[in-house]
Order: C-alpha cells, then structure tokens, then sequence
C-alpha cells in the first residue's frame, strides 16, 4: 500500500490563504488505513477551514483516488459543489491528487498530505517500507526486497561491514541479507543464496515517469 502522512496545517495555511472556498475528496483505499483520507480526516479538516472562516461546499470519499475514470464518475454527482468551490483539497497519495489536477485543470488542487512509500501495515497505522518499485523483483531469489531493506541495496551481501549479523549503517537492525540466508535456509533451499549471483541491476527499468499498459 502507499502510505501517507497528513501535512502539519501550517504548511497548508501558505496555499490557501487567498482562498475561500474548498471541496474535499478522500480516499477508501490506501489513505484510508493510514487515517489520512478517510471520514475522521476530511471532518477534522473541514473544521479546521470553518474555524478558519473558510467556505467547504462538499465533500466526497472517492472508491480508489488514483483510478481516473471510477473517480471521475463518481465526482460527477458533486458537480454543482466543486463549482461552487475555488479550490479542491486532497487527502489521498499523489497520485490521487494528481488524478484531481487531470480532471479539474482550471481550479487549484491542493495535496493535504505527504506520500512516503510502498509498505506493509504491521499494526494500524504502524508502516513499514517493504517495496521501491524498481521494475525488476528479486523476491525469488532473496525472499525479502534487498533494494529496500539494504541500506546500500547491494544486490549480493551481505557487505564487509556487518558484525555478529547486524547493519552495520544500522546496527540496531538484523542485515537484510542475514535474514535473506536464514528465509532461504528454513525453506531448505539455501544453495540459493550462493548460487544465484546477481549481475548489476537495470536501474533503466525504474526510471521516471514510467508507464505500463497489460498487453
């Protein structure tokens, strides 16, 4: 999941102070379970622009934000409100927002929050960076991502550095690579780890802006 944090209001003060009045939109999926664009958010917001003496004409939890046709449908019923409003505020990743700024080019679209990164949730609202999106997953061969968990996402390890099986840019934490033998070792196919040599990676695959369309 994408994982977001909501910006502290301060920052936000600086992009509406000329503004007044908002159109709010959520998110169901991703921001929701990290407590940035679900209902308890958007109200939270709503009554910090009302207290603010600013105008919030409607808001709306969109299904999943950075699906561009879905969104928009849903926005549709919404018309007459985000006329009404000089300026759409987002709480969703950037890629919701951005979904706003394609269908609504001619207002202001404002992000409410900060996108971090592809995670896993291990408790609520506890988050954890598990995935880059690099283009080129190495999880069959090393069980857990090393191009995110490795400080140096070194693609053979572990490094001359570690001690006693802990980072060494981080000795609080196991080496990735420590815990990739040990994954491999349980499945009983350590051999893996000496075997499969990874040769330098295609970083072109992760290079920005990507697009992908299923064939």
């Amino acid at each position: 999941m994408i994982t977001t944090k909501k910006k502290d209001f301060k920052e936000i003060e600086r992009y509406i102070e000329n503004l007044e009045s908002f159109f709010l939109i959520g998110c169901s999926e991703c921001a929701t379970l990290c407590g940035t664009g679900n209902e308890e958010a958007i109200l939270n917001l709503k009554q910090w622009l009302e207290s603010n003496n600013k105008k919030v004409t409607g808001w709306m939890i969109a299904k999943t934000g950075c699906q561009i046709l879905g969104t928009k449908r849903q926005l549709s019923q919404y018309r007459k409100n985000i006329e009404e409003a000089q300026c759409i505020m987002v709480l969703s990743c950037g890629a919701g927002t951005q979904t706003i700024t394609e269908l609504f080019e001619e207002k202001p679209v404002i992000p409410v929050n900060d996108t971090l990164f592809i995670g896993n949730m291990r408790r609520f609202k506890e988050f954890e960076e598990r995935c880059r999106a690099c283009g080129e997953c190495f999880l069959a061969i090393t069980g857990i991502c090393v191009v995110t968990l490795c400080p140096k996402s070194m693609l053979n390890g572990p490094c001359g550095g570690y001690k006693e099986g802990k980072c060494e840019v981080n000795p609080m934490r196991k080496c990735v690579w420590t815990v990739a033998y040990e994954i491999l070792e349980k499945r009983g196919v350590v051999e893996k780890f000496y075997e499969n040599i990874l040769g330098p990676k295609d970083w072109s695959k992760a290079n920005s802006p990507r697009q992908f369309k299923e064939k």
